[in-house]
């Protein structure tokens, strides 16, 4: 008789997991799995991408138009990263931002395939949260545009990396087991943001997010200092990773699941 069929003769003996329970139980715990190859599943994923991040930037851009307009001053950088703050205490059950998006891609918690679909919804609803903005209120205040200080773009692209480098790294350490869908996530993600806006606003804007710049620039029609808003955060991003990657080793499966959101299903 086979070792195999030995096996199979003893009722009492514990099978070794296989497929999917085999890589639960080499990670630690479930993964949320979303099936891509389902349309719904997709249009759910996606829509809640839009909606966030077309929000976000209406948000910010018609509040620029609106103080500039009825208040009879332009927004000021602090009260910016006030509605960012505020913006983000609610369940960050997606990304809203592509220097985030590529940071779980790079850390392999989510497909290529899926960030380039990711990355194509958050840049085209930052566009139209901010033209809903100018249809309503016209370019005042120029949107909430970030622009860096006359001659300094590659200081202002440094410090964007810098502040995005702890963002990503903090987002990347909380989506950690217990931590997380934990209820003071979006308080520590709003507190940073308000932090370093408060002293980075003033400067170069404090974007730390490709696609909150793009939408309003595309909006007023200059993107002639995007890229720093650009390269700024991708690099910030890519250097958490590795950050992460050294002091945590290799995500968990929880972690991944926080990379497709909020589980629509959970799967052994």
């Amino acid at each position: 008789m086979s070792t195999s069929e030995a096996g199979a003769a003893q009722p009492g003996r514990a099978m070794e997991p296989v497929g999917k329970a085999a890589l639960i139980a080499s990670v630690g715990g479930a993964r949320g799995y979303a099936d891509w190859t389902n349309p719904d599943h997709r249009l759910r994923r996606l829509l809640a991408e839009f909606l966030g991040m077309a929000g976000l930037t209406f948000v910010l851009s018609g509040g620029a138009a609106i103080l500039a307009r009825y208040g009879g001053r332009a927004l000021q950088p602090w009260q910016t990263v006030l509605v960012v703050a505020v913006y983000f205490l609610g369940d960050i059950s997606a990304h809203f931002n592509p220097a985030t998006t590529l940071a779980f891609a790079l850390r392999r918690d989510m497909g290529w395939a899926m960030a380039v679909i990711y990355w194509a919804v958050q840049f085209a609803a930052a566009v139209c949260g901010s033209l809903l903005a100018r249809a309503f209120f016209g370019t005042a205040g120029n949107l909430a545009a970030t622009m860096p200080k006359p001659g300094q773009s590659w200081q202002a692209a440094a410090f964007e990396a810098i502040i995005t480098f702890g963002l990503v790294l903090m987002v990347l350490n909380l989506a950690n087991g217990p931590k997380l869908n934990g209820p003071f996530i979006p308080l520590a993600v709003g507190a940073y943001i308000l932090a370093w806006g408060t002293m980075g606003g003033p400067y170069e804007g404090a974007s730390m997010n490709p696609a909150r710049s793009f939408g309003p620039d595309v909006a007023i029609g200059n993107l002639s200092t995007w890229w720093v808003y650009l390269i700024g955060p991708v690099a910030g991003a890519v250097i958490a990773v590795g950050v992460a990657h050294v002091l945590r080793g290799p995500a968990r499966a929880q972690e991944a699941g926080a990379a497709e959101g909020t589980p629509l299903h959970r799967t052994v």
